[in-house]
């Protein structure tokens, strides 16, 4: 299947400039997207075929086409997918707890990338699972997945920069102080494990905001922005602070009542790759988190 990833009329500031320059800076597209539309692709100038040294003139559309890479061995499984935003580039989805993201070898099957490839399948389409923001099994929530390379590119760039704003929602135990602040620890592999984090001097930059937005009977109700996106970061700093979430039983939590670390992501925000339009999504509490506020905040 040949898809288009970009297309543009080239404006006075393009004029001048190679197609190659007109790409690579303007459009985000790297060096190894433009080997792959050379050889495996087109890449067309008013319709023609067009060499990237050459001049662009005000007035071009330009398009870059590319076969899409094999689609990895994920086998299709129609589940239901609550898409919270769809286009040519990208999915918002809203992932429920308990729902694995991607295969792996305890999670073989039945993952939120056996359902996309299941539904983009029925719609024809073929194309690689690429999620941009992964959640754990047991956090609920928004989580962005890219439709093509040039997109999932232009995401990384995104988190790199610290341009794409995730904010998520978790209940702590104990009483969290103070109002706001900001936790920056390093992040690396606990020891004699492959699973759990800890904070470790030789780790990697990890750094969460937080707010609190609600004090109730030993519990909290926190709301964290992530600045960097280390695995299990909100889940691990909350723990080194003496404030495991409830349910967390891998950082010390307990789950007396409720049956998973009580975190959610709850926002997602950026600025669209293709169309530079700001775009922001909210997915309220699950019914589980809503129970706790329910018991403890009342």
């Amino acid at each position: 299947m040949r898809e288009e990833l970009i297309r543009f009329t080239a404006d006075d500031a393009d004029a001048g400039q190679t197609v190659r320059d007109v790409l690579q800076k303007r459009y985000g597209v790297s060096r190894r997207l433009l080997v792959r539309a050379k050889f495996n692709g087109l890449i067309t100038r008013n319709g023609a075929l067009v060499f990237v040294n050459e001049q662009v003139q005000t007035g071009d559309e330009i398009a870059v086409l590319v076969d899409e890479e094999e689609t990895e061995a994920v086998q299709p499984e129609e589940m239901p997918l609550t898409i919270r935003y769809e286009d040519e580039d990208l999915m918002v989805i809203a992932k429920p707890a308990g729902l694995v993201v991607h295969p792996t070898g305890n999670h073989p099957a039945g993952t939120l990338a056996n359902g996309v490839v299941a539904y983009w399948q029925k719609r024809g389409e073929k194309r690689r699972f690429r999620a941009v923001n992964r959640l754990d099994k047991d956090t609920s929530g928004l989580l962005i997945v890219a439709k093509n390379q040039w997109a999932h590119e232009q995401f990384s760039r995104m988190q790199q920069e610290r341009r794409l704003t995730r904010i998520y929602q978790a209940i702590a135990e104990g009483i969290v102080r103070p109002d706001a602040g900001v936790l920056d620890h390093p992040i690396g592999l606990a020891e004699n494990s492959f699973i759990t984090r800890q904070v470790r001097e030789d780790g990697q930059t990890a750094v969460t905001h937080f707010r609190v937005l609600a004090r109730g009977d030993g519990m909290s109700h926190v709301e964290l922005r992530l600045e960097t996106g280390r695995t299990h970061q909100i889940r691990v700093h909350m723990s080194h602070e003496g404030h495991p979430l409830a349910g967390d039983d891998l950082y010390g939590g307990a789950r007396t009542y409720i049956g998973r670390q009580a975190l959610h992501a709850a926002q997602l925000a950026f600025v669209h790759p293709r169309t530079g339009m700001e775009m922001k999504w909210s997915e309220p509490l699950p019914a589980d988190m809503q129970h706790l506020l329910k018991r403890f905040f009342s």
